[in-house]
């Protein structure tokens, strides 16, 4: 089992301290984060925060608004500053070589990052083939919109695009900032196929969240506390 250390919360009213539950002794860690510490501002928002997840693991952050979570995915994604302590990539500093670290992440905000003057299918192009890119909005249920403005795209659509765009980077570590935020019941099971596909390939899930999410077998790390 691994845990997280005491922390202080941005507030600074008391320590944060979390959990991670239900990890197999026997996998093999490949994101690691000991001791992490980030100031936003003039303030601390979490200290010695501690964590393993393996391949083809799962781990979600929970807690009160202002808790960090966040502020922890944009540092996992290597945006943000990390004043103390290290996260490491199986076993190397993944913060070290910064193109490198890009390439093995897909980070999605609360923002769904879309150009809305672009279609659908346009908006994923980038990352995949015309076959590819077909074969991701089928899976969103997004087939018919293809050739749609996304502005004309409902809010739920847009976040299926953005999340039909997940599996075109070919990222090893998924960064999820609410990720079902807009979704209806089918969309968010669709999402569950997406997230266990994902892993059962090695892929590595850092989710945070206020509404339950289809991940089984995940860790959870509380903050804010």
């Amino acid at each position: 089992m691994c845990c997280c250390e005491s922390g202080f919360n941005h507030t600074g009213q008391g320590p944060s301290t979390g959990r991670l539950l239900r990890r197999n002794k026997d996998e093999a860690d490949v994101l690691e984060a000991d001791g992490l510490a980030t100031i936003r501002g003039e303030r601390l928002v979490f200290a010695g925060l501690s964590f393993r997840v393996a391949a083809g693991g799962a781990l979600l952050l929970t807690g009160p608004n202002g808790a960090g979570k966040s502020t922890l995915l944009r540092l996992l994604a290597g945006l943000g500053r990390i004043e103390a302590g290290r996260l490491l990539w199986e076993g190397a500093e993944a913060l070290a070589d910064l193109p490198a670290h890009a390439a093995r992440v897909a980070y999605l905000g609360h923002s769904d990052a879309l150009k809305l003057g672009l279609t659908a299918a346009e908006n994923l192009r980038p990352w995949g083939t015309r076959a590819a890119v077909a074969a991701a909005l089928a899976t969103a249920s997004l087939a018919p919109f293809a050739d749609l403005p996304v502005r004309l795209l409902s809010a739920g659509q847009r976040r299926r695009l953005a999340l039909a765009r997940l599996a075109l980077r070919g990222a090893r570590l998924w960064l999820l900032d609410e990720p079902t935020l807009g979704l209806d019941a089918a969309s968010v099971a669709r999402f569950g196929t997406m997230l266990a596909r994902h892993r059962a390939g090695g892929g590595l899930v850092v989710a945070a969240t206020h509404l339950p999410l289809p991940l089984d077998a995940a860790a959870t790390l509380e903050l804010g506390r």
